[in-house]
């Protein structure tokens, strides 16, 4: 291939991953932010590291069903606030609107503890949001657990791994509580870390390369155990919960095969997997939650969580 083809391929990869960083962006001026009903609330501590959470909750009083948010950032970067869009709302604002409760998280990001911190600090948010549910007013029961990218895949993981000692933890004052969810959505997340370099484009290896050096301490080839105990894919048994993977068909950066292999997995095990396409999408981008794939995430959420 020459340079002339070669630039504008890299420049699209780029513009691309630009895009899907504007899903993500907190500070678009739209006007239509709404402020969380509980905002930075402590759901853990590691030394004096606070961990927190908002909680966002639907108007009526209704004991709604909980969806748990988890962000991307390569597991390096993002917080609470980074939420995807839904046309001109946030995405618990939107899913309010609906009737669900939201929460959203934040968890220690791999340059300050590698995995699995981050699956330790989300496992204690669920088992504070459980043990806490009578006192904001939403379901203990109906708890669904989805992120994007990075969130994906540690939302896959942490749903995957209920009950686990090795990945629950000891944080927080709900040991005894259950961190298990009742479903789990990955947007554009990965799933198996023994194979994703594999499946990478140049640019997506830029990004990843760096990204798992940081968050399970070298290359898949060079930490093989620890790159499949991060992997959801290894995980997945008869008492996991219902599955719904949405992946662009022009991701970049997170390839769509690892999507395909989780979903593999759930049907050779006979479990409850959907799997929904965004052709053209990018990472992460907004055709993720346009209208068919918005109506797919309600749809799934109301068997699953809903009433």
């Amino acid at each position: 291939m020459n340079m002339s083809t070669l630039v504008p391929t890299q420049c699209r990869a780029v513009l691309a991953l630009a895009i899907g960083m504007l899903t993500y962006s907190p500070s678009e001026a739209d006007g239509q932010r709404r402020a969380p009903d509980h905002a930075d609330i402590v759901y853990g501590t590691v030394g004096e590291r606070e961990l927190v959470l908002d909680l966002y909750l639907p108007d009526g009083g209704i004991v709604a069903p909980l969806t748990v948010w988890v962000h991307g950032g390569a597991w390096r970067s993002g917080t609470k606030e980074d939420l995807p869009r839904r046309k001109d709302q946030n995405f618990p604002r939107a899913l309010r609107e609906e009737g669900y409760a939201v929460a959203s998280l934040d968890f220690r990001l791999s340059g300050e503890a590698p995995f699995p911190a981050q699956v330790h600090d989300i496992k204690a948010a669920l088992r504070f949001l459980r043990g806490t549910a009578d006192d904001f007013g939403y379901s203990a029961d109906r708890i669904a657990l989805a992120g994007a990218s990075s969130g994906g895949h540690l939302a896959a993981l942490v749903a995957l791994t209920g009950g686990e000692p090795d990945l629950e933890g000891s944080i927080g004052d709900h040991l005894r509580v259950s961190s298990e969810v009742q479903a789990v959505v990955s947007y554009c997340g990965a799933s198996n870390l023994t194979t994703i370099l594999a499946q990478s484009t140049p640019h997506g290896l830029s990004v990843r390369e760096p990204a798992l050096d940081l968050f399970i301490g070298g290359q898949p080839e060079d930490v093989p155990e620890t790159a499949r105990a991060a992997s959801p894919v290894f995980h997945v048994d008869s008492g996991d919960p219902p599955l719904l993977l949405i992946h662009g068909d022009q991701d970049p950066q997170m390839p769509i095969n690892q999507a395909h292999e989780l979903y593999g997995v759930y049907e050779r095990e006979s479990l409850d997997a959907t799997f929904r396409v965004a052709y053209g999408a990018g990472h992460c981008t907004r055709e993720l939650f346009s209208d068919g794939r918005w109506e797919d995430l309600l749809d799934f959420l109301a068997r699953t969580v809903g009433e």
